[in-house]
């Protein structure tokens, strides 16, 4: 059921200090530099200050007792990098992640702060993909390394504990994008889409020809350069035309959704890609159950900003991963 954003289970009645504390962040987010990616060296100067600002992430790990180690994944032919996360307890379930970054920055280590608090809300292991990233690759290569990391895990994984273990799937931004087609490329072995329980997807972005809230991003939109974000989103998906930008699995919103899980999807209504995530709540409501939450004042990215709104999505977050985990028949 698609929900309103003044009814949602573990959001209601978001108060007044939650709000102004928003808009307050968002006042000073406004002075900060839209993210905009026009040639190979912005996505390298980020890169690069993203890897040196996480030299000391060992420190927050220990403080957690939360275990990290690098796997790399051997299968369809492919090598593909994943960082592990788990906790003291046994795992409850794995839960197989998808960073974001504009598929051209970022990698796993950055999630470790929400994937440290989703082991320890949880007690599942966390699996994210170090997928490859443009200029240097290619979009197909992105879902080649997703796709071949689901099925790695679906199949078993490396760890014996693993075998039987409910899956979800966890996507943020770009991550998003990559988490829904890699459930749709997934119909192809049904036995391994059964695995999965469950999908949160964060202000994904489904439909690569740009949806109507992407055309009109002006040059107030937060954190990202609306004006540039559909010439962009082209520059994924060099010498097509629109239709073909449309064809899933480049772009979930149009694929056939039979098969998906239930879903819990986010968005905020200052984000550019509002759209994105209120067509395909619309579209996955036809085939499995979906909480939607559209939340006021939240901009792209919001579920990291130090505000009592990220707080409460992400608490939100680990009730419907253990709500899911729970309706998981142990025979299963």
């Amino acid at each position: 059921m698609l929900l309103s954003d003044t009814n949602q289970p573990g959001l209601a009645e978001l108060d007044a200090a939650t709000l102004d504390e928003a808009r307050r962040f968002n006042r000073r987010l406004a002075w900060a530099p839209r993210l905009r990616i026009r040639n190979r060296a912005v996505p390298m100067l980020v890169q690069s200050l993203l890897r040196l600002g996480q030299v000391a992430d060992g420190a927050r790990l220990a403080r957690a007792g939360v275990r990290a180690r690098r796997h790399i994944v051997d299968a369809d032919g492919l090598k593909v990098p994943v960082r592990i996360l788990a906790g003291a307890r046994p795992a409850r379930a794995v839960v197989l992640d998808f960073h974001g970054g504009g598929w051209v920055i970022g990698n796993a280590q950055m999630n470790d702060p929400l994937n440290i608090a989703l082991v320890k809300a949880c007690d599942v292991a966390v699996v994210s993909v170090d997928y490859r990233l443009m200029p240097a690759h290619t979009l197909q290569d992105m879902l080649d390394d997703c796709l071949a990391a689901a099925r790695w895990l679906l199949g078993g994984g490396d760890d014996p504990a693993w075998v039987g273990l409910p899956v979800l799937i966890v996507g943020e931004s770009a991550g998003g994008h990559l988490a829904a087609a890699t459930l749709l490329r997934l119909k192809a072995w049904p036995q391994l889409l059964a695995r999965v329980k469950g999908a949160v997807l964060y202000y994904g972005v489904y439909d690569l020809a740009a949806t109507p809230s992407v055309r009109a991003a002006g040059p107030d939109t937060l954190l990202l350069h609306g004006p540039s974000m559909a010439t962009s989103m082209r520059m994924l998906t060099p010498g097509l035309s629109e239709e073909e930008q449309r064809l899933p699995p480049l772009s979930p919103l149009y694929g056939a959704l039979d098969g998906m899980p239930p879903a819990l999807m986010v968005a905020g209504e200052r984000d550019p890609l509002l759209d994105d995530t209120v067509l395909m709540a619309r579209r996955w409501e036809e085939v499995a159950q979906v909480e939607l939450h559209l939340l006021p004042e939240a901009a792209h990215g919001f579920i990291r900003f130090p505000i009592a709104l990220a707080r409460r999505v992400q608490a939100r977050t680990h009730q419907w991963i253990n709500e899911r985990i729970a309706a998981v028949k142990p025979s299963s």
